[in-house]
C-alpha cells in the first residue's frame, strides 16, 4: 500500500511510531503475557504506567504543583456539562465566549445547569471572517468563570492570545490545540481536552484543574464527573479508559523524544504556513478567514468552482490524502494537520492542489 495521510477532523492520525510500538506490545505488554487492555487498572505495572503518562504530560506542559490532572471519560462534550457542575454555584452566573460551533454547543449544554451569559465574537462579513479582539469583550466581573475554545475545529478559526479576565477564573476547551503549542498553564483555572485530536484515540479525556477549585461541585453532580471525586480516587473511582491512557502516554514519550512542545510548535508553524500560502497564491482555491484568527490545525478551504468537488475528493482520495471534506455545516475542504500529521503530509496535500488546478483551470 502507498502512503496515505490522514486529515481527518477527529478521530485523527496518530504518531506512526507510537502505532508500530503499540501493535508490537499488544499481546504481551512489559512481558506479563497480557494486553495492557487486559490488566487491573489497580495493578501495581499498570498504576506506575499511568503514573509516568501524568508525569510526562506535567513536564510537557510545565504544569504547576498545584493543579490537578485528571483523566476522564466522556469526551469534550462530557465536560460541557461537567464544568459547570463544577464550578458554577447557585446564584453565580458564567460567561461563554462563542466563536464557533464548539463553544457555542458548550454555552447550551451548560445552561441546562446554570445561568450563562452567552457572548458572540464572530465579526463576519462579506470579505472575511474574523473575531472581536478579547480586549473588547463585554466580561461580567462578577462571573463564576469565563469558558472559550480557543480553536474552533468546524470553521478553523484560533483564538491566539490568552484573554485577560480580571481574576474571573478561566476555562478552556483546548480539544484540538493542546500540545500543538506552548501554553502557561497558571493562566487557566481550568483545561479540557478530548484526547481524539492530539493525544491518543477517542474515549479519554484530559483535565488539568487548579486545587483550589476542587471540591465546589453542585449537589446533583454525578460522581463520575466530579472533579474532586476524580482527584480523590487518582482518576481511578471507577474503571478508566485503560488502553487510551496507555497510548496517552506513549503519544506523550513521542513527544518528548521530539523535544517537547517547543520543537512541535516549530514544525505544526511551518505546516500551517506552507498549506495557506498555497491557498493564498491561487485563485482556485479560497480561505477568507484573517489571517490573525487563522487555525494552525484546522485548514478549511475552498474550491472557486464548487462543481469540482467531488471530483477534487475522490481524485485526493485516490492519492492517498484522506478525510478532506469540509464539515457539513461549512462544506468545502478541511485539513486537519495535529501534532501526528507529518510535514511530508502537507507537502504531499499541496503538491497535489497544484496539479489539480493545473489539470481543472478553465
Amino acid at each position: 500500500m502507498s502512503k496515505v495521510f490522514n486529515f481527518c477532523a477527529g478521530p485523527a492520525m496518530l504518531p506512526t511510531a507510537v502505532m508500530a510500538k503499540a501493535q508490537q506490545e499488544f499481546v504481551n505488554w512489559q512481558d506479563t503475557g497480557c494486553s495492557v487492555m487486559e490488566l487491573s487498572h489497580r495493578s501495581d505495572i499498570y498504576i506506575a504506567m499511568a503514573k509516568k503518562a501524568e508525569a510526562d504530560l506535567r513536564e510537557l506542559m510545565s504544569i504547576p504543583d498545584n493543579y490537578q490532572v485528571l483523566f476522564c471519560h466522556g469526551g469534550g462534550r462530557g465536560q460541557f456539562s461537567a464544568v459547570p457542575l463544577n464550578l458554577l454555584p447557585q446564584g453565580k452566573s458564567a460567561d461563554y465566549i462563542v466563536s464557533g460551533s464548539w463553544s457555542k454547543a458548550a454555552a447550551v449544554e451548560a445552561k441546562n445547569f446554570g445561568d450563562i451569559n452567552t457572548i458572540n465574537i464572530n465579526q463576519d462579513n462579506d470579505i472575511s471572517l474574523s473575531l472581536l479582539a478579547s480586549s473588547d469583550w463585554p466580561l461580567n466581573p462578577d462571573a463564576a468563570y469565563v469558558h472559550y475554545c480557543p480553536n474552533e475545529t468546524v470553521n478553523g478559526l484560533e483564538i491566539n492570545t490568552i484573554p485577560e479576565t480580571h481574576g474571573v477564573p478561566l476555562v478552556a476547551d483546548m480539544s484540538s490545540t493542546i500540545l500543538s503549542h506552548e501554553v502557561d498553564v497558571s493562566k487557566f483555572a481550568l483545561i479540557y481536552a478530548g484526547a481524539q485530536k492530539n493525544i491518543g484515540p477517542s474515549g479519554l479525556t484530559i483535565v488539568i484543574i487548579r486545587e483550589d477549585l476542587l471540591g465546589h461541585a453542585q449537589i446533583a453532580t454525578p460522581c463520575i464527573m466530579n472533579y474532586k471525586t476524580s482527584a480523590d480516587h487518582n482518576s481511578m473511582y471507577n474503571t478508566p479508559p485503560t488502553y487510551a491512557w496507555y497510548l496517552a502516554g506513549l503519544v506523550f514519550q513521542w513527544l518528548k523524544e521530539l523535544g517537547g512542545v517547543k520543537a512541535m510548535a516549530k514544525v505544526n508553524k511551518v505546516k500551517a504556513e506552507l498549506l495557506y500560502q498555497a491557498i493564498d497564491k491561487s485563485d482556485f482555491y479560497l480561505n477568507h478567514i484573517e489571517s490573525q484568527y487563522r487555525s494552525k490545525m484546522n485548514i478549511p478551504f475552498w474550491l472557486k468552482d464548487d462543481s469540482l468537488n467531488d471530483k477534487f475528493l475522490s481524485e485526493s482520495e485516490a492519492a492517498g490524502l484522506m478525510a478532506l471534506e469540509g464539515h457539513r455545516m461549512v462544506g468545502g475542504m478541511r485539513a486537519s494537520i495535529y501534532n501526528a500529521m507529518p510535514l511530508a503530509g502537507v507537502q504531499a496535500l499541496v503538491a497535489f492542489m497544484a496539479k489539480f488546478e493545473q489539470e481543472n483551470k478553465s
